[in-house]
């Protein structure tokens, strides 16, 4: 392990090379930025010509009805489809959920019904093997839910006073810590895990046959991501070695889980100053210029763009659109009263020049007094032209979570991969009063 991190500042003192711990390799390696924008570039010809295949194919999804392609045969998992791309030799950053872009997954394990209506609402049909296995032989989340639903509760569901339970539009909100894979490698994490089970060899209670049976299922996943990237000619088994890795090793961490995962809310995270350090260190040692790293950064931002999920049209009607809330949170202050701005804040930003306006991913500012004025410039144009970055007060937020928490969904703060969330419900005020 030594070899693979001496570089980095703070290894000797640093708690992060021998245990997982990426907020200690950003407190001791990221350079917080005080400039303005003058650094930044436009689109490369790759990224333009990338950009207009994606509204030519956006143009023909509207004009499909909302869904141009669904798959109806294949369940979605970590290694179900082969790799899909835009343009094979202009894509810098690689990875979709299916094996094509547009094309929406097929994510039973939530509830059949939910999947089904989904898919027949567009104009397809869930193959008829799948729909039985999981009516009679795979238990799903929306049986689970509705199994452990009070009378009452079932009676406020029925009658709308209780609305967006858990069974029918939402899972929670969870946010990975995707940084992990590129930092150490899915090697590093396999072993991680493998350290957690053998320590608990204690009385089997049942909280520890569940964390024993979550552990393995752990390690599966993450032997499977190594498979998934393999099929894209990537080897994530050891940490990335440079920007363009470090970026991509992290995506297909991201992939990994919204190919299993139709949540209501799949977060990014807080990414954007863990990926600047090894920015840094590139440019520093003439690995890449700027234009090349914001070309990685406009690939990436695009491919979250590009991230699709096959629902209803009432749950899109509920949200105004067809969301997916991957939110990354920019900025904020360390505990150690630093400011967590970086180039690459601006880079994210960015995009939205680069690419045009977005409402995906979710940029979120975490807002501070002590953020530098430059950023706060920047962030205001940016808004002004854009309309598309969203605001939250760090000084609130930090005090409890510290300086490594994120903002899931749209509002939501947690510890990134350290915290979740469940959906309780929203009330119908007006039908409470009646």
């Amino acid at each position: 392990m030594a070899k693979i991190y001496d570089e980095w500042h703070g290894f000797e003192k640093g708690t992060w090379v021998n245990e997982i711990n990426v907020r200690s390799f950003i407190r001791h390696n990221f350079t917080p930025y005080d400039g303005d924008e003058s650094f930044l570039e436009g689109p490369t010809k790759d990224t333009e010509d990338l950009w207009a295949q994606v509204m030519e194919l956006s143009k023909q999804e509207i004009d499909a009805g909302g869904v141009l392609d669904m798959d109806t045969k294949i369940i979605s998992t970590i290694t179900s489809h082969g790799p899909g791309y835009l343009n094979k030799s202009k894509e810098r950053i690689v990875g979709f959920q299916t094996d094509k872009p547009f094309k929406r997954a097929l994510q039973p394990y939530g509830g059949i019904r939910m999947a089904e209506k989904a898919c027949s609402d567009h104009g397809y049909e869930v193959d008829r093997r799948i729909s039985e296995f999981f009516s009679v032989h795979r238990k799903t989340h929306n049986a689970g839910v509705f199994d452990v639903y009070t009378p009452e509760m079932r009676a406020c569901r029925s009658s709308h006073i209780i609305t967006g339970l858990p069974d029918a539009y939402g899972r929670g909100r969870i946010i990975g810590d995707y940084r992990r894979v590129a930092l150490y490698g899915v090697d590093r994490l396999i072993e991680d895990k493998i350290e957690q089970k053998a320590q608990t060899r204690t009385a089997m209670y049942s909280e520890v046959i569940r964390e024993r049976e979550e552990l393995a299922e752990q390690i599966r996943a993450l032997k499977q991501l190594k498979e998934m990237a393999l099929h894209y000619g990537f080897d994530i088994s050891m940490p990335a070695k440079n920007t363009q890795e470090a970026i991509q090793w992290l995506y297909f961490g991201y992939l990994g889980a919204v190919k299993e995962q139709n949540g209501a809310a799949m977060s990014l995270g807080r990414t954007s100053t863990f990926l600047d350090i090894y920015a840094e260190r590139d440019l520093k040692a003439g690995i890449f210029t700027e234009k090349q790293i914001l070309e990685f950064v406009d690939h990436f931002i695009m491919k979250l763009r590009l991230i699709k999920f096959a629902r209803t049209p009432e749950y899109n009607a509920l949200f105004s659109g067809d969301p997916q809330w991957v939110t990354e949170s920019i900025g904020g202050v360390a505990i150690d009263g630093r400011h967590l701005v970086t180039k690459m804040s601006y880079r994210y930003l960015h995009t939205l020049k680069n690419l045009g306006p977005a409402p995906e991913p979710n940029l979120t500012v975490l807002w501070s007094d002590k953020l530098p004025v430059n950023f706060k410039r920047f962030c205001a144009k940016t808004s002004i032209e854009t309309s598309s970055v969203q605001y939250e007060n760090d000084n609130l937020m930090r005090i409890t979570h510290g300086d490594d928490y994120a903002i899931a969904c749209c509002v939501s703060s947690m510890r990134v991969g350290k915290e979740m969330q469940f959906f309780g419900a929203r009330a119908n005020l007006a039908k409470c009063l009646l």
